[in-house]
Formats: structure tokens, C-alpha cells, sequence
């Protein structure tokens, strides 16, 4: 059998928009306080393109401050899907995509001497995409 197996969704490209890092003091004990935010917009020439962007801010207050924005291009292809079915589809899919991207840049980004390098945990994308709003907006 050479039967391919191929999803509908497709990233076709992968950007980082923002890295920024600024050192405020030495290392401590407090706490790293994380916000997360997450978009996906469709393109206006062509209804089957995508771009989701996911940004995480970090602050360790009196140590450092983090902001990692990404996007993903994505196109949806499929003769049948509906609009519905290709919102689920990224709503889903397309941050979980990106995820393991921003966690290896944050972790890049933190490896520094005198600090502790931060590795963020595995995030559960529905409880994300609600807290963004995500899956309630209408475009």
C-alpha cells in the first residue's frame, strides 16, 4: 500500500515577529509570571490562507522580562470544507502547531548565565484558546 496520508492543513510558513529580552537585576527567587495571546485571521485575497500568531510575555519581577510573538502561515486545503469546519480545524490545530516553535525559543532566549532557564510546560490549547477568546470571536 502507498497510500499518503495528507491533512487538509498545511503551514507554509513560520516567522518570528517579536524576541525581546531585557535583563533587569540578578537572578532571584521570584516567580516567572506568564500571559499568553493568540489570533488567527484569514487572508483577504484568498479564503483558503490563514496566519495565527501566538505571543507569550514573561516577567520575573526585579530579574527580566520576556515577549516571543510568532506566526504561522497556513492554508487549508480541501474542495468541501466549510467555514465552520476550517475554523475548528485551526482553532485546534494551528496553535498546537506553533507551540513547540515558542517553547524552544523561550528556552533559547533564557539560557543565559545566572539565570534559570525556562522551559515552559506542555499548554493545554482549548483552556488557551479560551482564555484569547478564540473560538467566541466573529470575523
Amino acid at each position: 500500500m502507498n497510500n499518503k496520508v495528507q491533512s487538509v492543513l498545511a503551514l507554509d510558513e513560520l516567522v518570528f515577529d517579536e524576541i525581546e529580552f531585557k535583563r533587569l537585576d540578578f537572578k532571584n527567587d521570584n516567580e516567572l509570571q506568564l500571559s499568553f495571546g493568540a489570533k488567527i485571521s484569514e487572508n483577504k485575497e484568498d479564503k483558503n490562507k490563514y496566519v495565527t500568531t501566538v505571543e507569550i510575555k514573561g516577567k520575573k519581577e526585579k530579574e527580566y522580562t520576556f515577549a516571543v510573538r510568532l506566526s504561522g502561515y497556513f492554508s487549508v486545503n480541501g474542495d468541501n470544507i466549510d467555514n465552520d469546519k476550517k475554523r475548528h480545524l485551526l482553532e485546534s490545530n494551528s496553535i498546537a502547531i506553533l507551540m513547540p516553535y515558542l517553547r524552544s525559543q523561550i528556552s533559547t532566549l533564557t539560557a543565559q548565565p545566572n539565570m534559570d532557564c525556562v522551559v515552559l510546560p506542555v499548554f493545554n490549547v482549548s483552556e488557551l484558546l479560551k482564555q484569547s477568546g478564540i473560538g467566541n470571536e466573529d470575523e
